[in-house]
Order: C-alpha cells, then structure tokens, then sequence
C-alpha cells in the first residue's frame, strides 16, 4: 500500500475502522469466554466512545490542517509577490517551516540583488567596450576609405599605414586589457599566494617598461631589500605594478625620474611608486581607478583607462589596498599595501 497517495481522511477512516472491529473482536471472545452480557454492553459503549472522541480528533486535526495549509499557502505567495516573509515567534510546526521560509526568502532576495547587479555589470562592460571600440574603428574606416577612393604619395600613404598601425595596437592593446580583466572577475583565475622575494616581482615589473623609460631618459631607480621575502601572488603583483609604472612613464616628461621603494610595517609590506610627472588633482583621484576613466587632459595619451583598475583588483584581491597621493605639477605617488601574512 502507498500511503503517499492515500488523503489524511482516508487513513483517519481506516485506523478508526480497525480500532472499531478489533474492540468489537475483543468483547466478543470476553462474552464467550465469561458469558456476561453486561461485558459485551460495556464494549460496545467503549468502542462508541473512542470513536467518537476518534471523530473529534480528526475534526481538530483536519481543522488545523486546514489552517496551517493556508498559513503556508499565504507564505509563499508573499514569496512570490516579493514582500518579506516574518518568522512565528512560536515553538510550532509552521513556526519551524515560517523561519526557514524566511531563510529562503532571503537568500533567493540576495541572489536576486547579485544578478541584478552582474546584469548591470554585464551591462556597464558592454557599453564601456563599445564606447572604447568605436574610435579606433571609426579611424581605421576612415583612412581605409580614404586609401580606397583617391591615390596619394608614397610618404602620405606610409603616415596613413602608420596610423592604421597605431589603431590596431590599441584595439590589441584594449582586447588583452579586457581578457584580463574578465578571467580574474570572473575567477577564472585564482590568485595564489607563495612565499616569494619581492626583488623578483619588481624586476619582472621593470622589465616591461625599460625601453619606453629609456626612450624618454627617464630614470628608474629600485629601493628594495633582497632578502624581503612575502606572501603574494608574484605574476599578478608584478601586472599590476607594472601598470603604475606604465601610467608613470606616459605621464612623466622627458629627463624625469620613477621611484620604486618599498618599506616592511608590522602587518603590511607597503610598495611605493612615485614619479616627477604632470599629478592628479584631488577631485579625480577617486575616480581614476574606475575601469574605462580617463581624465579629459591626457586623452592624447594611449591607453584606454584600465591598468589602475585592474592594479587594484589584483591588489585587493590579496587582501591589501592601494592609494594614491598626487599634487598637480608635483608628480604622483601610488602606495600599494600588501599584508605580510
């Protein structure tokens, strides 16, 4: 028998029914055995008593049934029309499911509120890009367009190749920015932290801007002890200083110099790069480290305004922080705070 399709009333007439005939069973082998009517009588009355209080019982039952199906029913439309479900204060059945309805409620709301907010991540990302896109394409289009429609000079045609040069390394240039970005948001990178010496990630940092440096006689000098061995993910830490040291060398004139020191705090190794370059004024430098910002007077720069983005994603990530202190006309210094344990 599957008593899982079988209705509460059903069982209720069931167990009543074989509650009634063994009683009546009973009475009858006491009768046989004694021959006293009064012992059949006397069953008899008992077996109408329990049935009646049985008939009670399932009526308070079905009843509370009845009220707790539509307790539990109101709960969940309330979940379904989005308004908060509140816990009984009561040691009850619907007491115990209400809180943990309340529980659900509130974790399907959190998981809500997140993708609602990666939609509008996905969102902000895609318009970010396509904003970023369209100018190189648009530049790329129109000296194409011009090569196609009129003969020129052999020298004007190299400026042009040129220019479709510079174009296509930004577009290269955006497109590696972006799939870096996405692998660590999206954790398809992990950061690992390993013991590692702190000289090793600057030098590998370095090495990505000592032909720009020396283009444009900057000098760059490194503070750091050899021995400084720290926690932290050496790859990533080296892209992400290498991003301030980039930002350095495109904002510091000809002749100037780029400073990396690093000093050991009691519960944090702070890295600092400084430069001679044009500063930042206070009220942008919050928002430098937006994905995409640029400030309006260095827009004849490369660069597309996502290496401090991404510099403090990764420093974040390894649960220190980065901040900057700048005077316009004064340079700039980034302090990256990575924790020693």
């Amino acid at each position: 028998m599957n008593l899982g399709k079988i209705s509460v009333k059903k069982i209720f007439l069931l167990v009543s029914g074989g509650m009634a005939v063994s009683m009546l069973a009973i009475c009858a082998v006491f009768f046989a055995v004694t021959g006293q009517r009064w012992m059949l009588i006397g069953g008899m009355l008992l077996t109408l008593c329990a049935l009646a209080w049985m008939f009670l019982l399932v009526a308070a039952f079905g009843k509370r049934l009845s009220i707790f199906t539509s307790e539990l029913c109101q709960a969940i439309d309330q979940m379904i029309s989005g308004d908060p479900v509140r816990a009984a204060d009561s040691e009850m059945l619907f007491a115990r499911i209400s809180y943990r309805l309340s529980r659900l409620y509130d974790i399907m709301q959190e998981n809500r509120r997140k993708a609602s907010e990666e939609r509008q991540e996905l969102q902000m990302l895609v318009s970010d890009v396509s904003h970023q896109v369209k100018t190189p394409v648009s530049n790329l289009k129109m000296v194409t367009d011009t090569l196609l429609s009129r003969s020129v000079a052999e020298e004007e045609q190299r400026e042009f190749l040129k220019g479709i040069r510079n174009q296509t390394d930004k577009l290269e240039f955006l497109f590696q920015a972006l799939v870096k970005t996405s692998r660590l948001e999206t954790g398809a990178i992990r950061l690992e932290k390993k013991d590692a010496p702190l000289i090793d990630t600057l030098a590998m940092a370095c090495s990505g801007i000592v032909y720009a440096a020396e283009k444009k006689n900057i000098s760059v000098t490194v503070d750091c002890p050899e021995d400084l061995c720290l926690s932290h993910d050496s790859k990533w830490t080296a892209e992400a200083v290498f991003n301030l040291l980039d930002n350095a060398v495109k904002y510091t004139p000809a002749g100037g110099a780029i400073r990396i020191s690093v000093e050991q705090w009691e519960m944090y190794v702070k890295l600092n790069v400084s430069d001679t370059g044009k500063g930042i004024s206070e009220s942008n430098q919050a928002a430098i480290f937006r994905r995409f910002y640029r400030e309006e007077e260095v827009h004849e720069q490369q660069g597309v305004g996502i290496g401090l983005y991404l510099a403090r994603e990764i420093v974040t990530r390894q649960g220190g922080y980065i901040k900057v202190t700048s005077e316009p006309g004064q340079g700039s210094e980034f302090s990256i705070m990575l924790p020693t344990r």
